[in-house]
């Protein structure tokens, strides 16, 4: 039975090399072929909606592999 992290795996999104904190604009750029500093420029503008910024951030950071398929919110349940 496939979990919903190997679901998340096979999406085929991950955080990028060009990691400056978490690396989810990296990898936003790399999945988009948009330019890294533009995908920051917006990231930052969301960052001035608390809320909707630094939680959208989060959560997506919690759910999504590095590089090597490792997802935070696997690991933290002792499942990865």
């Amino acid at each position: 039975m496939a979990s919903i992290f190997d679901s998340i795996r096979r999406a085929g999104f991950r955080r990028g090399p060009q990691r400056i904190l978490g690396g989810i604009c990296g990898g936003i750029a790399a999945k988009t072929h948009i330019n890294v500093w533009l995908v920051r420029l917006v990231t930052l503008l969301l960052f001035a909606l608390p809320v909707v910024g630094w939680g959208l951030y989060a959560v997506v950071w919690v759910l999504t592999p590095n590089h090597r398929g490792s997802i935070p919110l696997e690991r933290w349940l002792g499942r990865g």
